[in-house]
């Protein structure tokens, strides 16, 4: 499909849904509404379909949708969706396709950030590129030479679920570092840092060097031009770069560290973009 046809982007996360109409990467207009998380399968399949209703016109030829879960891409699956219980296997693209008639392509929501980064975003320009969300838990989207790679069973990039420590990477990289750890919200140390306390300064620092420890085991692997982070701990990128470079410092091979580059995304509707783009 042209990217300058009329498409549909979807982003489902646990609470929410987001849809937008979007014409060559740009969004025309855009619906969010709150799901019923512990809702029946069918009444959030429903809720889904009134997102994509309120956005759709009859020049729409397409929707991709992200979703915050393992996808058989090809059969268009949903399994297994931690935040929604209901949905254990979800036929999502049969039933949105024929509910409106035209192609419904799907992805996990980690892989259409790094999309959408990657055609709209910080990921442009690069051919070796992650997508890393650091937010609730930690997940990322794999481009490699220009195109983004799912694994054999869509998969790939869950870097989180690495044994580290005693226990694995996203215990101690994502948001849930604080209250495993310190025992407090990650919202509150954030808003201590910025009026420059020092022990949530001193928490960020730790989460940081942890931070850095998962990255190593990317770059050991992919090599990627870029990384770009997003996600909520992201916003706190200025607490904890220093930190996490420092780290990185150590890292086996210099020239790699030297041209690593990481940047913050500063796009909300980046995961939407990215979702709209599958139809590509």
């Amino acid at each position: 499909m042209e990217k300058e046809a009329t498409i549909i982007g979807v982003d489902l996360g646990g609470t929410k849904v987001q849809a937008a109409r979007i014409v060559g990467g740009k969004i025309q207009q855009s619906w969010k509404q709150l799901i019923t998380s512990s809702g029946s399968e069918e009444q959030v399949v429903d809720e889904v379909k009134t997102a994509i209703s309120a956005v759709m016109t009859p020049e729409v030829h397409g929707i991709g949708i992200g979703v915050p879960s393992i996808v058989d891409v090809e059969k268009g699956i949903v399994y297994d969706v931690q935040n929604i219980p209901s949905w254990k296997e979800v036929p999502l693209k049969s039933i949105l396709e024929a509910a409106f008639g035209i192609p419904v392509s799907m992805n996990n929501d980690a892989n259409c950030f790094a999309l959408g980064e990657f055609h709209f975003g910080k990921g442009q320009g690069t051919q070796n590129f992650i997508g890393l969300i650091i937010g609730t838990g930690m997940a990322a989207g794999i481009v490699l030479n220009g195109q983004l790679y799912n694994g054999r069973h869509g998969g790939a990039g869950e870097f989180g679920m690495i044994p580290y420590l005693d226990q694995y990477v996203e215990y101690y990289a994502s948001g849930q570092f604080f209250e495993n750890v310190h025992q407090v919200s990650g919202l509150a140390v954030a808003r201590s840092a910025a009026i420059g306390e020092a022990t949530a300064l001193s928490m960020f620092a730790e989460y940081g060097r942890h931070l850095a420890n998962g990255i190593k085991s990317i770059l050991y692997t992919l090599d990627p031009d870029r990384i770009v982070l997003g996600g909520s701990v992201s916003q706190s990128y200025p607490y904890f770069q220093e930190a996490l470079w420092q780290e990185l410092s150590s890292f086996a091979y210099r020239p790699i560290i030297d041209d690593l580059e990481i940047a913050v995304s500063d796009n909300a509707m980046i995961p939407v973009l990215g979702a709209g783009s599958l139809c590509y």
